[in-house]
């Protein structure tokens, strides 16, 4: 089932950001062709860029430090699968200390390797690490795969407690919310928001047989979801067909 995340505010907005980027580094750096390999890298180098844009451990160690609290809340309520909640809140430990552990910038030790740089650098050209432009790295390309890994995962390990923090919050941020199926009439729903705690992300899921997709705009007044038809040689359409889909409201 296709599930779609849409955040609600720059901090979310980030955390999906950094999620997709780290899940295609730690997939093409499995493999052993060289263009995985080069696209790890890419994505190594955007990891960087995005995480160079935030106060990002601070904000992820508020958040840990603050959902252990809540862990901690539910111990001994018979509702709880405290063997589930201790083992929740021995992740959020142990990626806390490895984060407070780095006590250098996030991704600092990568910035400090000037071959790396360099070819940061020439990697915003388009065709920019070609051969003739970059032989030391065509060298690498051309190692042996288990040595492109070994330095790949070299590289990558500084940023893991940040991948762990990641998956942790963004895991019980989209479990933190009910599921409700709903309708998009003629292809378009909408829904006014209210509460004291906004919600800071919504998820919709659709079944496999829907040939559609949606798109959101929202506020913390309001949701707006519209299905489209895609056309890979136009502009999607606006579909006109009652749409059954899943949505949920997660907030942390």
């Amino acid at each position: 089932m296709p599930s779609y995340d849409y955040p609600f505010n720059e901090r979310i907005r980030t955390l999906l950001r950094l999620e997709d980027l780290f899940a295609k580094v730690l997939h093409n750096i499995q493999s052993d062709h060289q263009v995985n390999h080069h696209n790890a890298l890419l994505s190594l180098f955007q990891i960087l860029d995005v995480s160079e844009r935030a106060e990002l451990k601070a904000d992820l160690l508020q958040e840990m430090d603050r959902q252990k609290i809540v862990m901690n809340g539910l111990r001994n309520m018979p509702s709880i699968n405290q063997d589930l909640l201790n083992d929740v809140i021995n992740q959020i430990d142990t990626t806390a200390m490895a984060l407070r552990s780095n006590t250098v910038k996030l991704g600092q030790t990568l910035r400090d390797n000037e071959w790396l740089m360099s070819i940061k650098q020439r990697a915003v050209i388009p065709g920019g690490v070609c051969e003739y432009d970059m032989p030391s790295y065509h060298y690498w390309l051309a190692l042996p795969a288990e040595r492109r890994r070994e330095n790949l995962e070299s590289w990558l390990k500084p940023l893991m407690p940040v991948y762990e923090a990641i998956r942790i919050i963004m895991h019980i941020l989209r479990g933190s919310g009910a599921t409700t199926p709903l309708q998009a009439t003629h292809g378009a729903y909408q829904q006014m928001l209210g509460g004291a705690k906004p919600a800071q992300m919504l998820r919709i899921e659709v079944e496999d047989a829907v040939n559609f997709f949606p798109e959101v705009s929202a506020n913390k007044y309001a949701i707006s979801v519209r299905f489209y038809n895609l056309d890979c040689s136009a502009r999607p359409r606006l579909c006109d067909q009652d749409i059954n889909f899943k949505m949920t409201l997660c907030n942390l």
